[in-house]
């Protein structure tokens, strides 16, 4: 493998001999591969969605919820083979889509494993929306469908919660590139998505400014009729030592996000008090994989 450049840090290591700054070296690593439920309803449907789980992580999340994956590095060194082969069982289970969960440190054994095997149901990449733009033009073409976080519009925010202080200048010019390749969601007879990009934004607590710059900038610069995912899930986790990430959104946090998301008409999904359980985050021992 020649020197990493594949996400923003542009870390330039040898990914063959020595780890990156996701941590992970040339071969894919996965955590988990099964069938998910606890997506939008157009990308889980009823049958549920392909998932799979990647290793490794471009940001530094403090609060992840899938810290024994994305900081810890949990999970299993596979090969491009194996991971089509993947893709082929689960669309052999109905899974509706194929959801690559932060697959950006393995991007090229990604579209090997898709010149292996291309399934006949949506390729969707699942990203927290740091990524560059040479990245995903790569990917351009191969991924149907976007489902990008907008974390952080604070640039002090971004460096405290995510080690990013250029989290937002990234990310909103990699979501703008991701609706330029898509174009406007498509959507078959049942409802589930074909095409497009999903906007997921988690609000976190005592942080309700920061949301609702970023519902501003998703109405003022994305094209209109972008579907959003407001997220209520924020979970403490013990992991996190940033001061007053150790509580849940309250009922008035919760409830002035969502009256600017309503005053802006954005199109998408809101989540009840109950999506912030730990028991959604799913088990990563190895499943299909």
């Amino acid at each position: 493998m020649a020197k990493c450049f594949l996400c923003p840090h542009r870390c330039g290591v040898d990914r063959s001999a020595a780890r990156g700054f996701c941590g992970m070296g040339e071969r894919p690593r996965v955590a988990r591969a099964a069938l998910h439920f606890w997506e939008e309803p157009c990308i889980s449907g009823a049958r549920g969605s392909g998932a799979v789980f990647f290793s490794g992580c471009t940001l530094r999340c403090a609060y992840c919820q899938n810290f024994s994956i994305s900081h810890g590095g949990e999970g299993q060194d596979i090969s491009a083979q194996r991971l089509a082969d993947i893709f082929k069982e689960l669309e052999a289970q109905g899974a509706h889509n194929i959801n690559l969960v932060t697959g950006t440190p393995f991007v090229p054994a990604i579209l090997d494993a898709l010149e292996m095997y291309r399934p006949s149901i949506p390729i969707v990449w699942n990203t927290g929306g740091y990524e560059t733009l040479e990245t995903l033009k790569l990917l351009e073409g191969a991924v149907d469908i976007y489902l990008p976080d907008l974390k952080h519009v604070s640039p002090r925010l971004s460096k405290l919660c995510a080690n990013a202080p250029d989290y937002f200048e990234i990310a909103s010019a990699a979501i703008l590139e991701m609706c330029r390749q898509t174009g406007e969601a498509v959507y078959d007879a049942d409802g589930m998505m074909q095409k497009g990009v999903i906007v997921r934004h988690l609000i976190l607590p005592g942080c309700t400014g920061d949301s609702i710059r970023a519902l501003d900038f998703i109405a003022e610069r994305l094209p209109q009729g972008t579907p959003v995912s407001l997220m209520r899930q924020f979970t403490p986790e013990p992991w996190c030592a940033i001061p007053g990430l150790d509580r849940r959104v309250t009922d008035a946090e919760y409830g002035r996000v969502l009256a600017h998301f309503e005053m802006l008409d954005l199109p998408g999904y809101t989540q009840e008090k109950e999506a912030a359980d730990g028991a959604f985050t799913p088990k990563f021992d190895g499943t299909g994989v």
